[in-house]
């Protein structure tokens, strides 16, 4: 398992990024910009540190975040999203959104914490139980 990031809601995309990157001092690794959801992405790092990074999530549609929505939720890249995911539920933990796509999975920490779980190397191919499995909850 490796970490990947954490992700951070933003309101004000100019002012995070004037804080994270003028103040802070943190440099920008990636920017998407993804119009047919209405949201960008920026992906920062500290200065040889690319690896650990903070993703400032900006929703175009305003929003308010109550109760820590803020904050998003932590990333692991994973071997075998399917053996983990199994693991996890053998454990009694709840898959809140199944790697369906073989490359993503959501879960919750007791606290309530999202963990996004991301396939190393790209997608697993489809498979059941896990294409026809519903999501659960929140992630």
């Amino acid at each position: 398992m490796k970490y990947l990031h954490t992700m951070v809601r933003v309101t004000d995309l100019d002012a995070s990024l004037r804080f994270y990157v003028d103040q802070l001092g943190l440099q920008v690794n990636n920017r998407v910009d993804v119009e047919a959801g209405r949201f960008t992405l920026v992906f920062l790092s500290a200065p040889g540190d690319e690896e650990a990074q903070v993703e400032l999530t900006h929703n175009w549609d305003p929003e308010e975040y109550v109760g820590g929505r803020n904050f998003g939720h932590l990333a692991y890249q994973v071997d075998d999203i399917y053996a983990l995911c199994q693991r996890l539920i053998d454990a009694g933990v709840t898959i809140n959104r199944p790697p369906r796509d073989g490359h993503m999975a959501f879960v919750r920490s007791p606290d309530g914490i999202s963990i996004e779980l991301l396939q190393k190397g790209g997608a697993l191919p489809p498979a059941e139980p896990w294409q026809s499995m519903p999501n659960v909850g929140e992630w």
